[in-house]
Parts: C-alpha cells; sequence; structure tokens
C-alpha cells in the first residue's frame, strides 16, 4: 500500500522553505506563513525539543515499541504539532508519544502542525478554515476536529457551533480516529470511505476489524455489503453468548434517552434497567486518550 501522498511532498516543500534564513517565519504576519499554518510540514526530528512542561513524564516501554513497528508499516498516521522557537528550531506541543516512537522506529523526520507565536485564533481559523475544503478525506476531518478541541478546548457543542455541523456529525468523525490506524490509511488512501469505516468501527475485536477491512478490498464490497457483513458477525457473536435470561425491554423514553447518550459521547452506551425503574449507564471507551475525551465531555459539557 503506498504511503506517499501530495500533501507529505509538499510538506517536505514546505520543510525546504523553513530551513531558508532569508524566509525565516516569526510571526503569522511575515511572509510565507500563510503556507505554514494550517498545512502539514515535514521536519527533522533533531530540530524538535520536548516541552519541558509536559506533565506526563511516564512512557509506556511496550506500547512505544508497538506504535514504533506499526509507524514503520505505515508511517504516521496523525502529525504532531509543535511552537515554533526559533530559526529551525521547534517545541513540541502534543504527540510525544508518536515523536518518541518515530526515533525508535529509526525515522529522520516527522509529520507537524507548526504554531507561530501561540497565536491560538490564527490556528482557531485556519483549522476550522482547512475542514471547509472540500478535498479533504474524513481522517483528515476527523483529526482537524480533534487538534480544535484538544488545542483550543472546545466542547464538541462549541465545535458544532465554529464549523456548523451537528454534534452527533462530529462525534461519527471521531469515532473513525478509534479504527486501526492500517485502516485508517485506507481509507486517506481511498481504499474504503467513511461509510465503509463508520461500519468497521461497530467491530470491536481489533483482529476481526482489520479480517473484514481486508474482505472489503478484495472482494470490492459496497458499504451496504459491508454493513450486512459486520452485522451477521455481530449476530453470530452474540447468538454464541446468549443466555436464557430474558432481555428487559427498555421504555420507550428512556431508549430514546440512550440514543442521545451514544450520539452525545460518540460511542454506544450500554443500559440496565431493573424492574423497580431503577438502573445504571455504561460508558464505553477504547483507550486512555478516549477516556480523557469522555472525562472532558462530563466536566465541561
Amino acid at each position: 500500500m503506498a504511503k506517499a501522498t501530495k500533501k507529505q511532498a509538499l510538506g517536505r516543500g514546505l520543510s525546504a522553505l523553513l530551513k531558508d534564513p532569508e524566509n525565516d517565519i516569526k510571526s503569522v504576519e511575515d511572509k510565507n506563513a500563510d503556507k505554514v499554518v494550517g498545512n502539514i510540514i515535514e521536519l527533522d526530528l533533531e530540530s524538535i525539543d520536548v516541552n519541558p512542561f509536559q506533565p506526563r513524564t511516564s512512557f509506556n516501554d511496550e506500547t512505544l515499541r508497538e506504535l514504533a513497528t506499526s509507524i514503520k508499516e505505515v508511517g504516521v498516521i496523525q502529525p504532531i504539532t509543535v511552537r515554533k522557537l526559533d530559526f529551525n528550531n521547534y517545541q513540541l506541543v502534543s504527540g510525544e508519544r508518536r515523536f518518541r516512537a518515530s526515533k525508535l522506529a529509526g525515522l529522520k523526520s516527522i509529520p507537524a502542525y507548526i504554531r507561530i507565536a501561540n497565536d491560538q485564533e490564527s490556528l482557531t481559523m485556519a483549522l476550522v478554515e482547512n475542514i471547509q475544503r472540500q478535498d479533504l478525506d474524513p481522517i483528515e476531518i476527523a483529526l482537524s476536529y480533534q487538534r480544535l478541541i484538544d488545542e483550543i478546548n472546545l466542547t464538541q457543542e462549541q465545535l458544532s457551533d465554529r464549523v456548523g455541523k451537528k454534534r452527533s456529525t462530529i462525534a461519527n468523525y471521531l469515532r473513525l480516529l478509534k479504527l486501526d490506524p492500517i485502516i485508517q490509511t485506507g481509507m486517506r488512501d481511498g481504499f474504503i470511505s467513511m461509510g465503509h469505516g463508520r461500519a468497521l468501527i461497530n467491530i470491536d475485536d481489533q483482529k476481526e476489524q482489520l479480517d473484514v477491512y481486508e474482505k472489503v478490498i478484495s472482494s470490492s464490497l459496497s458499504v451496504r455489503d459491508t454493513e450486512q457483513l459486520v452485522k451477521s458477525l455481530k449476530n453470530k457473536d452474540e447468538a454464541s453468548t446468549k443466555t436464557t435470561t430474558p432481555k428487559t425491554q427498555l421504555p420507550k423514553n428512556i431508549a430514546k434517552g440512550v440514543k442521545e447518550f451514544s450520539d452525545f459521547f460518540g460511542a454506544k452506551i450500554d443500559v440496565k434497567v431493573s424492574g423497580k425503574g431503577s438502573g445504571k449507564l455504561i460508558i464505553p471507551f477504547s483507550s486512555e486518550e478516549d477516556f480523557k475525551r469522555i472525562k472532558k465531555l462530563i466536566s465541561e459539557d
């Protein structure tokens, strides 16, 4: 599967521009600044310093090695974010695991977004403008949404107002980032559509998810065919684990509320209701980052 793209080639060209002292960019008003803000730039790893104020100081060696192996296979899926300090000198803002794993994988450079002089408003405008472009793939849109949430500290509701999209639509895009990196790459390269990705995200087991992805590619399955395949697998799994305990039918008002919760959190919410009307909600999360995302939604919304 080819990993090179036009955007990566553009990133390498802009990288050369940033190494020219006569074109050094110090503020958003400088010449060529518009070519840098909002684009992916290929930066030398040696030109990037880690953030001394990074609250996270412990990184699991095993998971770093796993990420490094993935990067060797498919490249860096999500660019890091850096802040420009001086000429050809940057400081890491987010993505330290990707930064460390890229070094471990033996890479010399890494795709990055550059923030200039901490101009948050400029960054917001660039990202929102980028989202409105017509040639973006679903993963690019999802990454832009995630950056606005993480770096500008927006809730999904606030993001919905900024970009003019329903919150459920934004949640659906963000869920794509839970797909295996190989599947994300396939979507970016046009092998599958967002519809395929939305169907595949319903498969919890990663190996099974990749197996179905390979079948979608090899058999050129349509979105509808993929949905049917995933549904049949889910039904098979449910049948194999089904017990004799009858499932409690949810009242209509609770069922409607559960759907709203699922749209809000961007995940399928499970609910258990007792015969006396009490019950509990179960909110699943797929990673530490996903847990933090859900925590932020609960605390801010």
